[in-house]
């Protein structure tokens, strides 16, 4: 059944090979992929900064009854004579180990958050590191603020260069950066999670950021998780429409034109192979579709299993409310309810990594 849905929409190959391949083989394929997906549709990054520093501005060590330590941090980039800082927070429980951890990218700088279940996450025996996107560069066409402002400095903005959701890709790796100086986190167990367009955010991060084991995209959607020909709800025209900063200009030339598009979004979540992924959908939010979100999984397991790993283990049928699939290296559940980040959808998350990664 879902072969047939997949060829009806006309999906783009990612990969002609019909056999297990190399890994070295794949690495070149996967460096294609990322340019296309860069070019055509976010932008490319801005550079590698020319120094970074972290300081600790604030901290509470008696943090969810005393279990765990919250730290407010300053990460500082310079770029020649430009600098450009933003804050982080960081919640480590307070033990005698090194801890796995999520990355989190935010829509609010609060601890606790409404999307954030801090002491829960931590009872569970995992740190997380969190920061606010518009704290890296304001959610608007406004390229003078923020990191934006560095990178362009009132100057236009070629075709492919980075929009928004490039620009908080970023920052998440500058966190990723400064969790490799703290001494308590497992850094083979590092997570990078976000949610709708911070969701699409996390999906670039991972596959642009080989540092993070898993990457993981709750209600992503359009030019996220969702595979975009006959896609349902939210289109190429009504993002790029509405939200044309978030990508790069190149991205325009596939409104209402889909069917000419190099690539679809299983592209994305294939480029993070042979690391793992995970897509969370809701059944009510039909804007970003939970039926494509699905069938891009399904379309990007190809790769997993033509490098000889598990990929994406599901039943041949659409998604139903309460389906948990956590057997192969790309996860997904499916729960009730609207576009939200919710505690039930953060609790899917840790049980498929304790399971995965033998927490």
């Amino acid at each position: 059944m879902l072969e047939n849905l997949l060829r009806e929409r006309g999906l783009t190959k990612i990969w002609d090979s019909s056999e297990i391949c190399s890994s070295d083989e794949w690495e070149k394929r996967r460096s294609e992929i990322l340019k296309l997906l860069c070019n055509e549709e976010y932008g490319f990054l801005p550079c590698t900064p020319d120094n970074l520093s972290f300081e600790v501005l604030e901290q509470d060590n008696k943090f969810c009854a005393g279990k765990v330590t919250l730290n407010k941090v300053s990460i500082t980039a310079q770029f020649g004579n430009k600098r450009f800082s933003f804050p982080c927070w960081t919640s480590i429980p307070n033990g005698n180990k090194k801890y796995p951890f999520f990355v989190f990218i935010n829509f609010r700088g609060d601890i606790p958050d409404k999307y954030f279940p801090t002491e829960e996450i931590c009872d569970n025996g995992f740190a997380i590191l969190s920061f606010c996107y518009e704290d890296v560069t304001s959610d608007d066409n406004n390229f003078s603020d923020g990191i934006a402002g560095v990178i362009y400095g009132g100057k236009d903005r070629k075709d492919n260069d980075c929009g928004k959701i490039s620009m908080w890709s970023w920052a998440a790796s500058r966190v990723m950066d400064y969790a490799k100086t703290l001494s308590n986190l497992d850094l083979t167990k590092a997570f990078v999670v976000g949610h709708s367009r911070l969701g699409k955010t996390a999906l670039l991060t991972g596959a642009l950021d080989a540092r993070f084991a898993c990457a993981i995209s709750n209600d992503s959607g359009c030019s996220g998780a969702a595979i975009t020909r006959g896609k349902r709800g939210e289109k190429i025209k009504d993002i790029y429409n509405s939200f044309p900063y978030w990508f790069c200009a190149n991205y325009k030339k596939y409104m209402d034109n889909e069917h000419n598009l190099p690539f679809d979004q299983h592209f994305l979540l294939a480029a993070i192979a042979p690391r793992k992924v995970y897509v969370a959908s809701a059944k009510e939010d039909l804007w970003a579709d939970p039926d494509s979100e699905y069938l891009s999984c399904v379309a990007a397991s190809e790769v997993y299993e033509k490098l000889g790993f598990t990929g994406f283990v599901h039943p041949d049928r659409l998604p139903n409310v309460g389906d948990v699939f956590h057997k192969g290296n790309i996860g997904y559940h499916m729960r009730d309810g609207l576009h939200y980040l919710s505690r039930e959808d953060w609790l899917h998350f840790i049980a498929y990594l304790k399971k995965q990664f033998k927490i």
